[in-house]
């Protein structure tokens, strides 16, 4: 029996690629044990335990970014995590350690190399977080999602995904996802969503130009996002709604893709081979930007700058697209070879390998 330390948390983006790789290792053989370790105060908190597995908490010690009085803590701070980590180490015999980024995963990195375990590093982003970058230095393996990304000995392994998209056959289930949302199936479907809260940009832009879309002969699916209040126009073929539970069949119904550019949601679209436009939020330091930029240099994406992103772009490069069969054709091409469904596997073969190697 082997015992895997799964290690990460705070944001969806951390938490999601680590219980799909659980949830792989569980589904391989019931008999290994596959333990969590994240903070009380990141979303693994709540999604971890629901999903069946044990979570183990280490304290949260963030990294200091300025000189004051949490950066003169910091090394005692760090050095208490470390020693909470490797107590599991010992306690529970782990076998090997598989870090995904956050808080949980910089103590789990040393505390890991100090007893003489292996640990692999995930990166989703294209940028990576400074925990991955300072496990990359020392680890095992390191698999990441995005051609490009800068950690090194890096592989790219692509995005452990939920199930219910790499399981997801589209054609089967097109019917289906007209029907929830009330359009044609043997219509093409432009789909536009900009996360769960939505994307105040893309819904003022298509609120100004849902017409040329429907004139284009396409329908239009429009994730609007919770707090939205942009007025339904009501007509046939227009779509909108504020949130969906199901995007399996928004994806099965969509022939093309206009969104926000999270690591998730390129790689989802990246793994079923649609087409698409990005539109990258535009805070930080462009993580969103860069994360499309894989699939923009193949060819199976094009992306708009946020403050660029209105009505007249809509109607003067997004329109033209859906009437361009031929370069719809070449983009659908692209994202079925730029995209993968296989992260979780990947990601587990990089755990294995440092097993066979210790």
């Amino acid at each position: 029996m082997t015992t895997t330390l799964l290690a990460g948390g705070g944001t969806a983006g951390h938490v999601n690629p680590l219980l799909a790789v659980a949830d792989g290792l569980r589904a391989r053989d019931a008999a290994d044990e596959v333990l969590v370790l994240g903070t009380r105060e990141g979303l693994e908190a709540r999604l971890v335990p629901l999903r069946g597995y044990e979570l183990l908490f280490v304290d949260k010690v963030p990294f200091p970014r300025r000189p004051d009085r949490a950066a003169a803590a910091f090394p005692g701070r760090f050095r208490r995590a470390v020693a909470q980590v490797r107590r599991i180490i010992r306690e529970r015999g782990v076998d090997a350690v598989v870090g995904f980024g956050g808080y949980a995963a910089a103590p789990a990195y040393v505390a890991a190399r100090r007893e003489r375990v292996p640990f692999v590093v995930h990166e989703a982003n294209a940028k990576p977080g400074l925990a991955n970058v300072l496990g990359a230095r020392a680890a095992a393996g390191v698999g990441v999602a995005f051609e490009g990304t800068p950690l090194r000995g890096a592989r790219v392994v692509g995005m452990p995904l939920r199930r219910e998209i790499v399981d997801l056959d589209r054609a089967a289930l097109r019917a289906e996802a007209a029907a929830h949302f009330g359009l044609d199936a043997t219509t093409p479907t432009l789909l536009v969503f900009g996360g769960s809260l939505g994307a105040q940009r893309l819904n003022e832009a298509f609120g100004g130009a849902w017409r040329d879309v429907l004139d284009a002969g396409w329908q239009l699916l429009h994730v609007t996002g919770e707090k939205s209040d942009l007025a339904d126009p009501g007509v046939p073929g227009y779509a909108l709604v504020r949130y969906v539970d199901r995007m399996d069949l928004a994806f099965a119904l969509a022939d093309f893709i206009v969104s926000r550019s999270g690591a998730a949601t390129v790689s989802e679209i990246s793994a079923l081979g649609i087409p698409a436009v990005y539109v990258p939020y535009a805070v930080g330091n462009g993580e969103q930007s860069l994360n499309a930029a894989s699939a923009v240099r193949a060819g199976a994406a094009r992306l708009i700058a946020d403050a660029e992103f209105i009505a007249d772009r809509v109607r003067g490069e997004i329109v033209p697209l859906l009437r361009d069969t031929d370069a719809r054709e070449a983009m659908r091409a692209a994202a079925a070879r730029t995209g993968t469904r296989a992260g979780t596997e990947n990601v587990i073969a990089l755990l294995d390998a440092a097993l066979d190697r210790r």
